[in-house]
């Protein structure tokens, strides 16, 4: 279901697309190439250090911890 807040967005969205007129970018135009490939090179970069951050988070979650073989009195399932 969608939040009311994000409806009356999504109803406004065609309204203000309506506003901008036509050619209204100036010195819009193709991106060099130098640029374009280092936007490329610098998302890749990003995405992969986040790939390397969720990875080695998720991988700490399955080690045991230290205390894993002691028993204690009041965990009477172990031991």
């Amino acid at each position: 279901m969608i939040p009311p807040g994000h409806v009356l967005l999504l109803l406004l969205l065609p309204v203000a697309t309506a506003q901008i007129t036509p050619g209204s970018c100036s010195g819009c135009g193709p991106l060099p190439l130098p640029l374009l490939t280092g936007l490329m090179a610098a998302d890749a970069v990003v995405s992969l250090l986040i790939v390397v951050v969720v990875f080695l988070c998720a991988s700490q979650r399955n080690r045991p911890t230290r205390e894993d073989g002691k028993v204690y009195i009041n965990m009477p399932g172990r031991g």
